[in-house]
This record gives structure tokens, C-alpha cells and sequence, in this order.
């Protein structure tokens, strides 16, 4: 007998009232993602939740639509915080609030590291709903802005709970915690259960539902995943480089482990691994960058003698054998050459300035760079100003 096929739940059926479904449908919403048909229900009951789900899965949602929902029925100020690793996360998670909230006049304040906090004192003057930062940054605001306190806090959530609780932040999380209510609800969201998130869910949730979304570890089934063998010996400002990539202004972003957890950029069509991580688990949240919720992606990883053990430790840990990309090692050193020529230009432009701030006047090897710099009709280019 056939199995019968799991009937796909609305979000109207999981209990969300209408204006927030019209937020739902405007953001292009169908249906809620696993971890949402999970979560919500019991969100909504008024339950503390602790919540394990594979990157991409839509725990933004999960968490900021019940609070939404509370919200409209006591609507107060300082009514959630929500903690996060990482600036740029935090960012995105208060777009989807904003996003979400918009029909109903939601504000939210942004409290992360790198910006002026004078200007986020001016936000918090004005008593948003929704308070989401990084955990410095939001102590900082607690012990110095005057006037701003977490003492009426309904909500709070830890987002990727598993990297807030490592030695940067540890101390911050304790003291906020002792600044908030202990009569609130807690969501804790991790993509993995370590000891540390085990202690903490134990300090400060009460009675939790467990949540769990996927396997311990795994990649979602819409990603294409293959790799590339390249010998060794060919192997800025973040939050501006990645506006640019999600307005589209450039279709190529090329980032650190910074970007490996957390961000939502459904622009995102293909990751390329240009090194292999020896931590198999920074490998899964690395490719989750593409193929979220539902969507198609591809990643290719560039995988040099060096690295082809943590390759095959990846392929253990997410149980199945990826293929090799079909291209000739022709093909992807193809522009190789240029590279290295742009580099040796790159050198000699910079030798010839050193020079010129030596010796006044003189211009060494710059006859070579004009002719490189694609001066073909025999016309000097104009010089910069001295």
C-alpha cells in the first residue's frame, strides 16, 4: 500500500490571522516551510521553543509571525529582542519583520557594531516594537543610552544560539539575560545542539517544545552539489558589498566565513567553495547560502590535493558521493594567464609610484604600463595629478 503523501499545511490553517497572511502573500509566501508548520502552533499557544532546522529552512518566519500576531493583540513597545551572531543577520531578520509587520505599522531597531550609536539612541527614542542586534552592541545600549531598558520585554529569541554562546558573547548574553524579565517567552534557534546550547536552554526556557526540522546534518535536495580538482599552486566593507549584491548592482560576491550562516539573499543562484573548510559542518552551512526554501542551487567546490580528506569527511557526514564537475582542467584555468598578467601590471604600478616618491619626475617603466593599459592609438593617456 502506498504511503499516503503528507498534506501540505497554509499558513491559514496553522492559525495566522489575515493581515498578517496578506504579508504573507505579498512577500510571495504559498505555503510555510517545515520548521514554520512546526513552530507556529505552538508559538501561538503561548509555548517557550527551542528549534533545530538545516540552514534556509524559514526559522525567521517560524519565530516573527507568532510574535507578530502577539503583538497585535498588546501592542507595547520593547515588545521582543531578538540576539544574533552577526550584523548583517541581524539586519535581515529586522527586514523581515519589517516586511512582514509593514500593514501593521511595525517598527523595529537595528543595535549592531560598525554604526554610530547615536543614531540607533535616536531609533530607540522613538519605542520600536522589535529591538534586533548583536549582543555587544545591545549591552552597550542598555548600560549608556539613557532612557532604554528591556524591563517590559515580552519576547525574546536567540537566533543561531549555537555561535551566540561561543567566548565572545558568553558574558554579554549573561548580563542581558539578568536585564530582562524572567516572565517572557523564549525562542532558542540553533542549527546544531552543542553542551553550551543544552546549558542555556535549560537557564532560561520554561518548558520547551523541541523542534527539530531535518537530520543532524544535511543539505536540502534541491542543491546540486560537485567539486572540481585544482592543484594547490593555482589556487572590504561587508555590509556595502553585500547591498550591492542583493540590489543586483554586481552578480558576483566574494566572502569570507562571515557570510556562511544565517543570510537570506534569494539572489543567490550558485556557490563556489574556493577552499575546502576542515570543519565539515562550516561546509553545509556554506552551500545553504543557495537552494533555501524550496529553491534550486548549485555549489562547486574548488578541491586541491591539500583538502581532498576534509572533502571526503564532507561526503561521510551528509551520506552520499558527489560528483566530479564536468569541465577540463584547460577550462578552469582559462583565465589564469590574464590574472597573472593583471597581477604583474598591478606590481609594476605600484613600483613605479614608489619611485616617483623618490625621485621626483621620474617615470620608470610607465612607457610599458600605457601600452598595457590599452593605449593603442599611441596617445599618452592623461596623468594624475601629482
Amino acid at each position: 500500500m502506498a504511503e499516503e503523501k503528507e498534506e501540505v499545511k497554509t499558513f491559514k490553517e496553522l492559525g495566522i490571522c489575515e493581515q498578517l497572511l496578506e504579508a504573507c502573500e505579498t512577500l510571495g509566501w504559498k505555503n510555510p516551510t517545515k520548521i514554520q508548520v512546526e513552530a507556529i502552533p505552538h508559538a501561538l499557544e503561548g509555548k517557550d521553543m527551542i528549534g533545530l532546522a538545516q540552514t534556509g529552512s524559514g526559522k525567521t518566519g517560524a519565530f516573527a509571525l507568532p510574535i507578530l500576531q502577539a503583538l497585535l493583540d498588546s501592542p507595547q513597545a520593547f515588545f521582543t529582542c531578538v540576539l544574533s551572531p552577526t550584523r548583517e543577520l541581524a539586519i535581515q531578520i529586522a527586514e523581515q519583520f519589517e516586511a512582514l509587520g509593514c500593514g501593521i505599522g511595525v517598527r523595529c531597531a537595528v543595535l549592531v557594531g560598525g554604526v554610530d550609536m547615536v543614531q540607533q539612541a535616536i531609533a530607540l527614542a522613538k519605542r520600536p516594537h522589535i529591538v534586533v542586534g548583536t549582543p555587544g552592541r545591545l549591552l552597550d545600549h542598555l548600560s549608556n543610552t539613557k532612557g532604554f531598558s528591556l524591563r517590559m520585554l515580552k519576547y525574546l529569541v536567540l537566533d543561531e544560539a549555537d555561535r551566540l554562546l561561543n567566548e565572545d558573547f558568553e558574558k554579554s548574553i549573561d548580563e542581558i539575560l539578568n536585564a530582562i524579565p524572567r516572565e517572557r517567552r523564549t525562542y532558542l534557534f540553533s542549527a546544531t545542539m552543542t553542551k553550551k546550547v543544552k546549558k542555556l536552554q535549560r537557564a532560561c526556557l520554561r518548558n520547551p517544545v523541541k523542534i527539530e526540522a531535518a537530520s543532524k546534518y544535511s543539505t536540502v535536495d534541491t542543491l546540486k552539489q560537485q567539486y572540481r580538482f585544482v592543484p594547490a599552486k593555482y589556487k572590504s566593507k561587508r555590509l556595502g558589498a553585500l547591498n550591492k549584491f542583493k540590489a543586483r548592482e554586481c552578480n558576483i560576491l566574494i566572502c569570507t566565513d562571515v557570510a556562511s550562516r544565517g543570510l537570506d539573499i534569494p539572489a543567490v543562484d550558485m556557490v563556489i567553495n574556493y577552499d575546502i573548510p576542515s570543519s565539515s559542518k562550516d561546509y553545509i552551512h556554506r552551500v545553504g547560502r543557495t537552494a533555501r526554501a524550496g529553491r534550486s542551487g548549485v555549489a562547486i567546490s574548488l578541491v586541491n590535493q591539500y583538502e581532498l580528506e576534509w572533502y571526503i569527511q564532507i561526503e561521510k557526514l551528509i551520506g552520499k558521493k558527489l560528483p566530479e564537475f564536468p569541465a577540463q582542467e584547460e577550462e578552469v584555468l582559462l583565465l589564469l594567464e590574464r590574472v597573472t598578467e593583471a597581477k604583474r601590471i598591478s606590481q609594476m604600478v605600484s613600483l613605479c609610484g614608489s619611485k616617483r616618491r623618490r625621485k621626483a619626475g621620474g617615470d620608470d617603466g610607465e612607457e610599458e604600463i600605457e601600452r598595457y593599459l590599452g593605449n593603442k592609438n599611441g596617445k599618452k593617456s592623461k596623468k594624475l595629478k601629482r
